[in-house]
């Protein structure tokens, strides 16, 4: 069974969060919820989530996924921990799969993961992209062992980009169908 972790730091969009990691889990890959805080943790819009454990708790686990919602303040609160960026960097050189959504890229920057990969973002976080090369029009953008997404908009397309990564493309449009997205 395959493994995620996503992380969740106070500000992060609600809508990203709740759509990844109940596809993840419809695709029955195991999904760890960590706080990288504290375990109750309170999105951009007030809405209050409890993780399934602590970042410091899972620091030396090696997930197959590890996924940033966006948000703000949240993106940057991510981008500025530094067990954050331990563990983003630690996934990356093991080959894992790093994946962020709206402006949570900004945390893939900083880490160092996005130079000279195609990613995207929200728009008006282009210039925080740390060498990428930006790609403003396409809602997931894959290269390598890096994905990113734009926005709560493109929040389930980036879920099943995810389930077809880490699963199969067989799986992500059988579930696609079964909750009819378009």
């Amino acid at each position: 069974m395959s493994r995620a972790a996503v992380l969740l730091i106070d500000g992060f969009e609600e809508t990203e969060a709740v759509t990844i990691i109940d596809v993840l889990r419809r695709a029955d890959v195991k999904v760890d919820v960590l706080g990288v805080e504290k375990k109750r943790v309170v999105g951009a819009h007030h809405l209050a989530l409890e993780a399934d454990a602590l970042l410091a708790d899972h620091a030396g686990d090696r997930y197959q996924l590890v996924v940033l919602p966006g948000g703000m303040p949240g993106a940057a609160r991510l981008r500025d921990h530094d067990g954050v960026q331990a563990f983003l960097k630690a996934h990356s050189a093991a080959g894992r799969i790093v994946a962020a959504i709206c402006a949570a890229p900004i945390a893939l920057a900083k880490a160092g993961l996005l130079k000279g990969k195609r990613a995207t973002c929200y728009p008006g976080f282009e210039e925080q992209l740390g060498g990428a090369d930006v790609q403003r029009s396409t809602a997931v953008v894959k290269d390598g062992n890096v994905i990113t997404s734009r926005a709560p908009g493109t929040a389930m397309a980036f879920s099943l980009a995810l389930v077809e990564e880490l699963c199969d493309q067989g799986t992500a449009t059988e579930l696609a169908a079964s909750m009819l997205v378009g």
